[in-house]
């Protein structure tokens, strides 16, 4: 077994050599190459997925966080990946069809579909044990925004304010207003002109002035405020003449629609769309996060493929510079989302991440059958090219054109014509790498995936495999079983109460008791305030607040009792106001256990958390800081005997020009020797009695063209040494 498991390097397959038809050396992709982005480009059967499949998973292996957008419902594939390849393991995922129209049960195809991968991983200089490696490096989900078929993701619960950074970038931030905005109309079915449109401008406007003041909008208080606008002016014109009452109200109930919904009660659902929670596990495992949105219709797509777009380059401008790969951003099928013309909201959050996500280690790779609907300008920032077979002349010609100006940028040379002759007779699961960094492109065939190839999966498939890593639903105390009262309860003098509000189906307040401490550390660390509430317990006093809620006070809460509700009587331990110091003292103890600060601290690296950074972080930074520093010592081996390596390439190629030389006088001599001879021969057994002085002279010129021969054939020899 070949071995290929380098430094920052992934494993994407064998040279290919088309004239004998044989399979070479590994190739081998620096991972550092994705950080400049990568396209990859196919007709379909030209073996794309598979490609992109197989790099996803190099990048899992090396430690290497993926977030993966999945249009077509190929990516869950990722998935289907059984260490020990038996046939019970892949009779669920082989098509049922096809063994019909094959005439054989499912377990038949099964146990040849495992007979087939377990031979190409052995034909790709892999084995099964390459699959539990890549089982073992990551964690793999599969999210369904707008579904509960897979992990559900809440993609519109609340717009988000962004970060205070993002904030300070005025044109950043424009664009995220501007297509948050974008997205959100055409769930309404309204195709809205950033600068001529009413609504865009209205919506823009009133997300704009609460993102500024790191607001967070939920759509319930976006359509409030619809209704009623926060200001009284938009531009120069008062409201009414902008933007008439009863013609908002057209938008306003479009909102509404949208909201009472049942289908959309789905969108709200799940958990918060959070880049750093899909890149890593809360133990700061690395994530391989596939989003299908293969269920979705096309104005359902581009809302959330525009909102994780928007995320993901906030994420981003968040984290620190650096030159190694820190995570993958994928998109399966990029055509209608990137197009050269027209304006999608999608196409400008994307175009900013092509142009800066580099200079953060966040690597961009898109996959397309159609390279003609892509934007030139975004092709011309992608450093790495995978390319299929392309038929026809103008799919070639844009790729071609793209190539080009990404080489004129770098300052790499390009041989156009040669390689537009090799991309119209690729074969299938063969391909072209060409780097813009310079070299020669390599064909290569790629390597068989670790992964089943199924197809696209349906949603039965996807709960199928998310159903095992659901959390299960929290049960619900019983309520309290006492009668309840109009009349708010007495409640012992000096103690103060509060009436907060809680969910809106509760019928009647329930007696707790509330808990607020101020912590803080020795050294100056920042102080913290905990708000603790804990339930009584059926007669019994909530011992250290163990079970206690950690909350956010609202800014609603209320003083007196409010009016129209019932009240659940207080427990009689609760009218005993010398118990409330011994809770007080409870209360203080569980705080300061949840108020601990931990230091998590990496031997290896040197690194310490910060107060606050939660293990996830903490390890997610210990891992690019770790990655930075190989690649650092593999670049520093590159710039130590690259110019040794280049100097011995030339003294190689130098020598192999005096060797052909060589071989060129050696067989003039060896001729010219053989001519003498012939001629001395001649001119002795010609019918002559006895030797002349002419032949005594080609006698002597036969000796010199033998030693010359001799010498000829040493110089040979020592150059083929050298």
């Amino acid at each position: 077994m070949i071995d290929y498991e380098k430094l920052g390097v992934f494993y994407l397959g064998q040279a290919f050599d088309p004239a004998q038809q044989q399979l070479g050396a590994p190739v081998l992709l620096e991972s550092q190459r994705l950080t400049t982005h990568a396209v990859c480009m196919g007709m379909t059967g030209s073996g794309k997925t598979g490609l992109c499949i197989g790099l996803l998973e190099e990048a899992a292996i090396d430690g290497i966080p993926v977030l993966a957008i999945d249009p077509k419902g190929d990516l869950g594939n990722l998935l289907l990946s059984f260490p020990s390849l038996s046939a019970a393991e892949l009779t669920p995922w082989v098509d049922p069809a096809e063994a019909e129209r094959r005439g054989v049960t499912r377990e038949a195809l099964a146990e040849d579909a495992a007979r087939k991968m377990d031979a190409g991983l052995s034909a790709s200089l892999q084995d099964r044990a390459r699959i539990a490696r890549l089982k073992e490096a990551a964690d793999f989900a599969i999210y369904t925004p707008g579904s509960n078929a897979g992990l559900p993701l809440s993609i519109v619960r609340s717009l988000e304010a962004p970060s205070e950074a993002l904030r300070e970038d005025e044109e950043l931030f424009r664009e995220r207003v501007s297509a948050t905005v974008s997205g959100l109309l055409g769930l309404l079915d309204i195709e809205a002109d950033p600068l001529q449109s009413r609504e865009h401008i209205l919506l823009a406007r009133i997300l704009s002035d609460a993102f500024q003041k790191g607001e967070s909008l939920s759509l319930a208080s976006l359509l409030a405020r619809v209704k009623t606008p926060p200001f009284a002016e938009v531009g120069v014109l008062d409201l009414e003449s902008f933007y008439p009452e009863k013609e908002r109200m057209k938008l306003v109930l479009g909102l509404n629609n949208l909201l009472a919904s049942p289908a959309f009660a789905s969108w709200l659902s799940g958990e918060p769309l959070d880049v750093q929670s899909l890149l890593y596990t809360a133990q700061g495992k690395p994530r391989v996060s596939v989003l299908s949105i293969s269920h979705l219709d096309d104005k359902q797509r581009m809302f959330v493929v525009t909102r994780l777009l928007n995320e993901v380059l906030a994420w981003t401008r968040a984290q620190a510079g650096t030159s190694s790969l820190r995570a993958i951003i994928y998109m399966d099928e990029v055509f209608g989302y990137f197009p050269p013309v027209a304006e999608p909201p999608s196409k400008r959050p994307m175009l900013t991440l092509l142009k800066q996500a580099r200079a953060f280690g966040v690597g961009m790779v898109l996959a397309t059958q159609n390279p003609v609907d892509l934007d030139y300008k975004g092709l011309a920032n992608i450093g790495t090219w995978f390319l299929g077979r392309l038929q026809t002349e103008r799919d070639r010609a844009r790729v071609l054109d793209g190539m080009e100006g990404a080489a004129t940028t770098s300052g790499a040379s390009f041989d156009r014509s040669a390689l537009d002759g090799r991309l119209a007779a690729l074969a299938p699961r063969t391909f072209v790498l060409h780097s813009a960094r310079g070299g020669a492109p390599q064909l290569f065939s790629t390597r068989q995936t670790l992964s089943f190839l199924r197809g696209p999966l349906t949603r039965q498939e996807i709960k199928l495999l998310m159903d095992p890593r659901r959390a299960k639903p929290a049960v619900a105390p019983a309520p309290s079983a006492a009668p309840a009262t109009d009349a708010a309860p007495k409640i012992p003098d000096g103690i103060d109460v509060s009436y907060l509000p809680r969910a809106a189906e509760s019928t009647r307040y329930e007696p707790a008791l509330l808990a607020v401490v101020r912590v803080g550390a020795v050294g100056g660390a920042a102080a913290r305030t905990l708000s603790l509430l804990a339930s009584f317990e059926e007669g019994a006093i909530p011992i250290h607040f163990e079970n206690a809620e950690e909350l956010t006070l609202p800014a609603e809460r209320l003083l007196k009792a409010p009016e129209g509700l019932a009240f659940a009587p207080l427990p009689e331990l609760a009218l005993d106001k010398k118990r409330y110091a011994a809770w007080g003292k409870e209360a203080l103890a569980s705080a300061l256990e949840r108020a601990s600060i931990t230091i998590w601290k990496s031997p290896s690296t040197k690194l310490s958390s910060e107060p606050g950074e939660n293990e996830r972080d903490f390890r997610a930074r210990v891992a690019l800081a770790a990655r930075e520093a190989r690649d650092a010592k593999v670049t520093a081996l590159h710039a130590k005997f690259d110019a040794k390596l280049q100097t011995a390439r030339d003294k190689e190629q130098k020598a192999a020009a005096q060797l052909a030389q060589e071989h060129q006088q050696a067989n003039a001599a060896k001729l010219s020797g053989a001519f003498d001879l012939g001629s001395a021969l001649l001119g002795m057994f010609g019918g002559k009695s006895g030797f002349s002085k002419a032949d005594v002279q080609r006698a002597g010129k036969v000796a010199r063209s033998a030693s010359k021969v001799s010498k000829e054939g040493a110089d040979v020899a020592r150059l083929q040494q050298q």
